[in-house]
């Protein structure tokens, strides 16, 4: 793989520019600029030529995944894409434009390379027992020298969304930086390949709303999701494409179970709530 190159600040994207993007992504000629050094995986800075047109993204190779022993089947870029589908069913577009394609270094997952607004911050830690107006308590985090803080997330129907999406594809690894709040207003999440588990797995720094009923908008998307999963079905026909029968089962039930309680979930006890590093 290439030698890492600076990564140039990346175009602010709207919401319609990110719709329009899939074809580029899955059709364009790829062409890997850099590589982003601190992720676990291989992450590749790309940029696609498509009808005179080029678009930045990220490419993910299948090859350059590291192993998960709780993960055998299937993998990461599969589970990204898999992400990107279920957001789309759900008509929220949460999660950026994400295809599975090969690349210069075998199939992999490509997705529109977004840039997070960086007065969009969306989680705090602050000094009070409390969450103020507008915010939700997460709980609390050791801060060094003896000292706590209160973690806490915007109360943000955006962020309220993503709660229930990372619910149904039953995310192990929600974390302060795959949140992309853009310039135009828009949240976008990324980094969904630790997802679609048949046990539950559920990890999220979104648990403010823990408990409480879901909101109107999330009960009838998730009854069109149900809908949308029936086997047969166009969906249906494309996450077996991604993930295996016992995954689109478990997919199925939780999204039944979601329906049926009407609230949002909280921590079991039975695994690690917050994910770690949090950011």
């Amino acid at each position: 793989m290439p030698a890492s190159e600076r990564i140039p600040p990346r175009p602010v994207t709207t919401a319609d520019a990110a719709r329009n993007a899939a074809d580029a992504l899955a059709e364009g000629e790829l062409t890997v600029r850099g590589r982003v050094r601190e992720a676990s995986n291989a992450v590749l800075y790309c940029s696609v030529s498509y009808e005179g047109e080029e678009v930045r993204c990220v490419y993910k190779p299948v090859a350059g995944e590291r192993p998960l022993w709780d993960f055998p089947d299937g993998t990461l870029a599969q589970r990204e894409v898999a992400a990107y589908e279920l957001s789309e069913a759900l008509g929220w577009d949460l999660v950026p434009p994400t295809v599975l394609r090969d690349g210069p270094y075998g199939e992999g997952m490509v997705q529109l390379w977004v840039d997070a607004d960086p007065a969009g911050s969306l989680l705090e830690l602050v000094e009070t027992d409390e969450p103020g107006d507008g915010w939700k308590a997460v709980g609390f985090a050791d801060v060094g020298e003896g000292r706590t803080a209160l973690l806490v997330h915007a109360d943000d129907p955006r962020l309220r969304r993503l709660a229930v999406l990372d619910a149904v594809i039953n995310n192990g690894d929600r974390k302060g930086g795959h949140l992309l709040p853009t310039a135009d207003g828009h949240l976008y999440a990324i980094d969904h390949g630790v997802t679609f588990h048949v046990e539950p797995k559920l990890r999220t720094l979104l648990w403010g709303w823990a408990g409480e009923p879901l909101p109107a908008e999330a009960a009838d998307a998730l009854r069109g999701l149900s809908a949308a999963l029936r086997p047969g079905a166009r969906l249906s026909a494309r996450l077996a494409d991604l993930l295996t029968s016992a995954e689109v089962d478990a997919l199925r039930a939780r999204v039944s179970s979601l329906t049926a309680d009407g609230r949002h979930p909280s921590p079991s006890g039975d695994w690690p709530a917050i994910p770690w590093p949090p950011v």
